[in-house]
């Protein structure tokens, strides 16, 4: 173990990161001067073939990455944290607001289905995510598992849309806190917030108190995890119990009639249109993954914390869902605060106030989880130099990345300031349905595939049920879109011919995984834990994902492919050229340590 750690800390001291970084906020090669970056820059053809084809092994990733950041982040998280973590992650403003605006606008009292859909989408993400935890504990998360699986490339689109979920959700939460915190108080949330009318409307209404409230969070965040783990389960415990007043004194005023009269008058349509949008209230729980790096034993506390977590969670919003449901008809619902409106309806107009004191414990909640998760995804990044590795420092005392934490809240911050973000939910959903689809088929390739060992045939045989499962997958989504607005049809031919297409496309899907499950033998087999029924479960995950992708408006891809190009950008201009360095950097190191080595064996042996 001190041999280990001795050289995991000389390969860090080479990279320029014993310290989180080196000297400059780009330490390697082909930025030291504008000649070298030229030479770079004629260079990216070749460059980009050798990055987009690189995969990151499992001890690296584990050892020599995650020594980079100088210090070692504190094992005190058992699954009892991440339990709570998980839940606080979760339930926030998504259940306090989008409720009321999906079964208005979407789904009416099946909003409730939409909720359990949503949340079995969340679950097999949830098993994906677990396996790579255990099995690869670092602090990276979904950049982690996708660098060792599908390469750096894939993982660098993948981080910069999960940093671009956190920074947005982390500012529309805020913001929300605001507006609640208005609401104990009889104020209306502009009455906080200044009004710049030199700004465009969406960015003329300032809001210093989700700036500070931001500010705290990563104060608390950034002095220690432990504290902010018993810091939020304590929040969380309080938030439970608001939720069962809720339950309860709802039930007292609920009229059965509102949920039986027209229960899905949107139809199907209508039902995963809402499930698409809120899927942004199960977004947080990837967090969780994040923190396998502190976690004491990460075979047994991992699985618990996020299944038990996840499991909660769904239950608690399918069982909101519908008491809100038998509260008022859906057509009364209030799109901006439908538990308030509801209880004041029924004449309960002080409930009002513990409904916003409990939204706004969630909602810290939810900001403190997202603090700490995204701080460790970007730590992980930088260890790599995809971002300047100064991000990727570990402050020795506090055990905790402040560097990385300061930045992600400067950022978020700034968004909460300015803008108004209500309208972003439907990007959210995007960037996290694409990055869980893309773990799912990490996953299979991780069971399937192993560089050096797997035959070219059983190779080629896994790459061709991959293809035909998204091919799949995507063709059910398009299906679903380009069929929006025919109203079902009207006879059984008719009806016939609606459901034609999906019998081909699930077929496809289902003879493809079938071939992957008996035809193409596994390269691997977890060492403590993995995903029960795979192919299967991780194939559904797919499927699932990409037909929720298949129900959010074209503006949201719109946003999300200008996000992307950015993304790629950058990479092109920086990131490419100091992940290409510190990996040249890296082999060298690995290169010298087993010429060493044999030269210590060879010297023994004369002796």
């Amino acid at each position: 173990m001190a041999a280990g750690d001795g050289a995991r800390r000389r390969g860090c001291c080479a990279s320029g990161g014993g310290d989180g970084g080196g000297s400059s906020l780009f330490p390697e090669e082909s930025f030291r001067s504008w000649s070298s970056y030229g030479r770079a820059l004629l260079e990216t053809g070749p460059r980009l073939r050798e990055r987009v084809t690189a995969r990151s092994l499992e001890s690296a990733e584990v050892n020599e990455v995650r020594g980079r950041s100088g210090a070692d982040m504190r094992r005190t998280l058992t699954w009892w944290d991440l339990m709570w973590f998980g839940i606080g992650a979760v339930i926030g403003s998504g259940i306090f607001v989008l409720t009321g605006q999906e079964a208005k606008e979407a789904a009416g009292p099946a909003v409730v289905v939409s909720y359990a859909v949503s949340g079995v989408s969340a679950m097999l993400s949830v098993f994906c995510y677990t396996e790579f935890a255990v099995e690869i504990p670092v602090a990276g998360g979904s950049f982690a598992y996708l660098r060792v699986e599908l390469g750096d490339f894939m993982a660098y689109i993948a981080a910069g849309n999960i940093l671009l979920e956190y920074c947005i959700g982390g500012a529309a939460v805020a913001r929300s806190w605001t507006s609640y915190f208005a609401t104990l108080l009889n104020h209306h949330p502009n009455d906080f917030r200044i009004h710049a009318t030199a700004l465009a409307d969406d960015y003329s209404r300032l809001d210093p108190i989700a700036v500070a409230v931001t500010l705290l969070i990563c104060l608390a965040a950034a002095l220690s995890t432990k504290g902010s783990s018993r810091f939020n389960y304590v929040l969380s415990i309080a938030h439970l119990a608001v939720i069962v007043f809720i339950v309860v004194a709802g039930l007292t005023v609920a009229n059965p009639s509102n949920l039986t009269a027209d229960f899905a008058p949107f139809g199907a349509r209508g039902i995963f249109a809402a499930s698409a949008v809120l899927f942004f209230a199960y977004i947080g729980f990837d967090a969780v993954s994040t923190m396998a790096e502190e976690t004491r034993n990460p075979a047994k506390d991992i699985p618990i914390g996020l299944v038990a977590a996840m499991t909660l969670t769904t239950t608690i919003y399918c069982v909101l869902a519908l008491v809100l449901c038998l509260m008022q008809p859906y057509t009364d619902m209030d799109v901006d605060a439908p538990f308030s409106v509801a209880f004041t309806n029924a004449g309960m107009d002080w409930a009002k106030y513990i409904v916003a004191f409990g939204a706004l414990k969630g909602m810290t909640t939810v900001l403190l989880a997202g603090s700490v998760g995204q701080a460790r995804y970007l730590t992980h990044i930088a260890r790599t130099h995809m971002v300047p590795p100064c991000l990727a420092s570990v402050h020795p005392r506090l055990g905790t990345p402040v560097n990385a934490t300061v930045a992600m809240a400067l950022a978020t911050a700034v968004i909460a300031l300015f803008t108004d973000l209500g309208i972003l939910s439907n990007l959210l959903s995007i960037s996290t349905l694409f990055i869980f689809t893309l773990v799912a088929v990490a996953l299979l390739v991780r069971r399937y595939y192993v560089a050096g060992e797997t035959p070219a045939l059983d190779r080629n045989k896994l790459a061709a049920c991959l293809a035909v499962i998204l091919a799949a997958s995507v063709a059910t989504a398009a299906c679903w879109g380009i069929t929006a607005g025919d109203g079902g049809g009207g006879g059984g031919k008719s009806k016939a011919k609606e459901w034609a297409p999906y019998a081909v496309t699930g077929g496809a899907w289902l003879l493809a995984t079938a071939f992957l499950a008996f035809g193409v033998p596994r390269a691997r087999t977890p060492r403590t834990w993995g995903v029960p029924l795979v192919p299967w479960l991780p194939a559904a995950s797919v499927m699932i994902n990409v037909f929720l992708l298949g129900s959010i408006d074209a503006a949201s891809f719109v946003r999300f492919g200008l996000w992307t190009a950015a993304l790629l950008v950058y990479y092109f201009l920086v990131g490419l050229h100091a992940s290409y360095d510190t990996a040249k950097l890296l082999a060298a190191e690995a290169n010298a340590a087993r010429v060493e080595e044999g030269a210590g064996k060879a010297g023994g042996d004369g002796n």
